[in-house]
């Protein structure tokens, strides 16, 4: 088996602005992010406590949070792909898994979101874009 590992972000409540709604609509209370990184294992199975050989995440947290408050956006898919040319920026993530559901829809329950996953060519593909 080949060692592989991932850092995974659970249930991270963005302050967002995202669609148009109409009277009547269920308008959502939030978005939430999941997000699972795949990193090269030795940036997890190390040789000693130290940050400096790990991938310190906050910086991306902190740069999610902040492209999520930054305007409107009339779609979760805007959203998703803006936070996956976020993770592009990070030479150290080699694949992403992206999951933003917005709470509650339909009849005021349940969740509807939208999944994306990129792998290392996609990364490479979106760090290049302008």
């Amino acid at each position: 088996m080949t060692t592989q590992s991932s850092i995974e972000l659970k249930d991270l409540i963005l302050k967002t602005d995202i669609g148009t709604y109409g009277p009547g609509d269920v308008v959502p209370d939030h978005h939430v992010l999941d997000l699972t990184l795949a990193i090269a294992p030795t940036l997890v199975l190390i040789e000693g406590d130290s940050m400096a050989q790990v991938f310190d995440y906050d910086d991306l947290v902190a740069d999610i949070r902040h492209l999520a408050g930054q305007g409107h956006r009339d779609t979760q898919e805007w959203l998703v792909t803006q936070i996956a040319q976020l993770c592009a920026r990070y030479t150290a993530i080699d694949a992403a898994e992206i999951y933003l559901r917005k709470v509650p829809v339909g009849d005021g329950t349940g969740t509807l979101g939208v999944r994306l996953a990129v792998d290392r060519a996609d990364l490479a593909r979106l760090a290049k874009a302008p």
